[in-house]
């Protein structure tokens, strides 16, 4: 078993690496962009970073499933399956904000053993391991130490359909902006659930992401000794369209806010 967690530790690593490369000698480049919604955007750049992460994979676990933003692949029965996001922050990508990343993460009978988030433009890797910590470019890192929310610098997002959706998101925006220092959108969810990981965000909430916005962040955030639960305080899994995660201290209070 530890030559295997070792084997799929490097298959997600070089996989995300790749990918990620290959997306930071497209940034300025002219793309091919196709809309898959009103503001839901998609490039060639998404679907070829898809690509390689997925033949990597199949090359070490040909028999695995996996689940991918881009593209529906054949069903496999598995016990195992890979949850990808190519490209997260593809809007950002586009227009040159340099926030987005590489998401990939590897279930066993639906609980996540591994996770790792890349971010080429700062060539930062973000690693989770079920019971052995979260890691930034290999070293140890952990949640804030911040116990007040009014003191606290929280991250949000909105979904694609904020322009048509009753529960858009905005009135929570606007309630957590005052009883805050701070909120910021930044377009990532992976990247945001990472970087509450790693102290630089408090406290991170959206609604209608999907499993591959959320599985590799959602373990390196709990393997940095975060807290991931739905807006009630009710148990988390990647399908659920609505998470709320934090750094566990303000995880309560963060709860009494969006109940309000």
């Amino acid at each position: 078993m530890a030559d295997f967690q070792k084997a799929h530790k490097q298959v997600a690593i070089e996989a995300a690496l790749k990918a990620g490369a290959y997306i930071k000698r497209n940034v300025g480049k002219h793309l091919s962009v196709r809309y898959k919604g009103e503001i839901n955007v998609v490039t060639h750049v998404d679907k070829n970073a898809e690509r390689i992460i997925v033949e990597r994979i199949k090359k070490s676990f040909p028999c695995h499933a996996i689940l991918a933003e881009e593209k529906n692949y054949a069903k496999v029965q598995s016990d195992f399956k890979w949850i990808i996001d190519p490209l997260d922050g593809t809007t950002n990508f586009l227009h040159g904000f340099p926030f987005f990343c590489v998401s990939v993460a590897l279930f066993h009978k639906e609980k996540p053993l591994f996770g790792v988030v890349y971010d080429p433009e700062k060539n930062e890797l973000f690693t989770g391991e079920c019971g052995k910590g979260a890691y930034l470019n290999r070293k140890r890192i952990g949640v804030s130490k911040i116990r007040e929310l009014k003191k606290s610098m929280l991250v949000t997002g909105f979904a694609y359909n904020v322009k048509s959706a009753r529960n858009n998101n905005i009135e929570n925006f606007t309630r957590f902006l005052k009883a805050s220092q701070a909120v910021r959108r930044a377009g990532s969810a992976a990247l945001d659930l990472c970087y509450v990981a790693c102290g630089r965000f408090d406290g991170f909430w959206e609604l209608y992401l999907n499993p591959w916005d959320m599985a590799a962040g959602a373990l390196i955030l709990e393997e940095a000794g975060g807290k991931i639960t739905q807006f009630d305080g009710s148990p988390f899994t990647v399908y659920d369209k609505e998470l709320l995660a934090s750094n566990s201290k303000l995880h309560s209070q963060m709860i009494r806010v969006l109940q309000r």
